[in-house]
């Protein structure tokens, strides 16, 4: 596949189909247009849900080491073609290219991660005789798919968010109707070339690319459709809940992370995980470290180091492999971040570095002493904006780690080891990270949220179990 300008195709079937409509394509950095993209009709998403219900059937009865050799061919042709990846979503999504090699391996091991719990799909025998009337009863559970899944995915992570929707949904036997974002097709397009090749059968990935309101909406309304996988933003997941009926949905919806530094602790060891959790890929990602409360014994040291490490950030072309900070993904997003910058000056917070653009790029920006009921601290900014403020006590960073509306992930670092279990027993988010920064992940971890961070978990393992249903078969021996 080339980077250059290109007219792609719906992926329906197992065939590249020609759209009826298509809309241009452009570089979040430059501007240009890299492709024409198919903007999916209302019947070219009912065909791509026909062709994945049709093929259900055959991803069922297919053994679990053909899933997992699938999956293992698609992990090692993504490695051949590694460099073409990244390349693709450095052009597509901005984001700078060693960050975005990164989530090729990452994708990589997806997979691999994916072809290996396919082979682990297993139920549990139950002692019926527990229970008077239970006696010469045998019991046992399987896992079965559950049938045709819709993955929508966002922009911010379009090959490892991705493959977080296909690995576990292949491994398990199901079907895939795929919506990328409308920003990211081409790393969605690229994947499908390579599940292809790897000798997915027919209809079991479905590609289709277009406005939420038509495909999204076909996907989460469909009766064929049986569960919908979604990443995004709090505001459409929970129109997808609403709009979903009965089937299973589970929302990743995003965050407002932060850390609490104790006095406890070194700085020095901490500043670059900090620096990298709140300006890799200029924030957006859903994790992204926005908030955080600094012991006041140490918030002068902490700052100073913090902001003299951010200046040395390079800003610049994704493209170019040293750059550390590039566009956003639209300029709609720049403006909007730019409004948010400039109510937290109005309010009293002080701008301590950035604050200003660069073409479509938002400088690393350090906002210190920030209200909490700024837009800067308790939405997602989803930009690289980061809040350091100063707190007197744990209880006190504790509490206002969970004054927020979300709850994905949260960190501390701490050398003392009670300060530690009560963060983790008192931080009410999907997970704590002791001595780390919450934009930590691994592909295999259990990962999702609560409050309006959404419902259910991904890593490959826990996925499955979301994108499979329980039967319980019980025989009597009696008889």
């Amino acid at each position: 596949m080339k980077t250059t300008f290109e007219k792609k195709k719906l992926y329906i079937d197992g065939e590249w189909v020609e759209a009826r409509a298509y809309t241009t394509l452009r570089s979040p950095y430059s501007g240009e247009a890299l492709a024409e993209i198919p903007a999916a009709t209302e019947e070219e998403v009912r065909l791509a849900i026909a062709a994945a219900y049709e093929a259900r059937g055959k991803m069922k009865q297919m053994p679990a080491y053909q899933r997992a050799a699938i999956l293992e061919k698609v992990a090692s042709l993504l490695q051949e073609r590694s460099e073409v990846a990244a390349r693709i979503i450095a052009t597509e999504a901005a984001k700078p290219l060693t960050t975005a090699k990164a989530e090729v391996a990452r994708t990589i091991q997806t997979y691999k991660f994916a072809a290996e719990e396919a082979k682990r799909i297993h139920g549990e025998t139950i002692p019926l005789d527990a229970a008077p009337g239970g006696e010469n009863r045998i019991a046992f559970t399987t896992r079965e798919p559950i049938g045709v899944i819709g993955a929508i995915t966002p922009f911010n992570f379009p090959m490892n968010l991705v493959a977080h929707k296909l690995g576990p949904a292949f491994a398990s036997g199901n079907t895939v109707v795929l919506k990328p974002a409308s920003q990211t097709p081409l790393s969605s397009y690229f994947i499908a070339e390579l599940f292809e090749a790897a000798g997915l059968p027919k209809g079991a990935l479905n590609v289709v690319t277009g406005s939420g309101r038509t495909v999204g909406d076909q996907i989460v309304t469909d009766p064929r459709v049986s569960m919908v996988t979604f990443t995004g933003s709090p505001e459409v997941g929970i129109g997808i809940r609403n709009k979903a009926g009965l089937k299973r949905v589970t929302l990743e919806l995003g965050s407002n992370s932060a850390v609490i530094v104790d006095e406890q602790t070194d700085i020095d060891r901490m500043i670059p995980r900090c620096v990298f959790g709140a300006f890799s890929f200029q924030g957006q990602v859903c994790i992204s470290l926005q908030r955080i409360y600094v012991h006041e014994k140490r918030y002068d040291e902490f700052v100073e180091k913090f902001i003299a490490a951010a200046q040395q950030l390079k800003i610049g072309d994704p493209l170019d492999a040293s750059t550390d900070v590039s566009a956003l993904i639209t300029p709609q997003d720049v403006e909007r971040s730019l409004q948010w910058i400039e109510e937290a000056k109005q309010s009293g917070a002080t701008v301590a570095i950035g604050g200003e653009r660069q073409g479509n790029i938002l400088l690393p920006t350090v906002i210190l002493n920030a209200a909490p009921t700024l837009k800067v601290s308790c939405y997602e900014v989803f930009a690289p904006i980061v809040l350091i403020n100063k707190v007197s006590s744990i209880d006190e960073a504790i509490a206002l780690v969970n004054d927020s509306r979300y709850g994905l992930q949260a960190g501390i670092y701490t050398d003392n080891v009670h300060v530690a279990w009560k963060a983790a027993e008192k931080l009410h988010v999907g997970g704590v990270l002791v001595n780390d920064i919450p934009t930590f992940r691994v592909d295999h971890m259990p990962y999702g949220g609560v409050k309006e961070s959404g419902f259910g978990r991904e890593g490959i393992r826990y996925a499955i179990e979301e994108m499979t249903e329980l039967k319980l078969v019980i025989f009597n021996r009696n008889q």
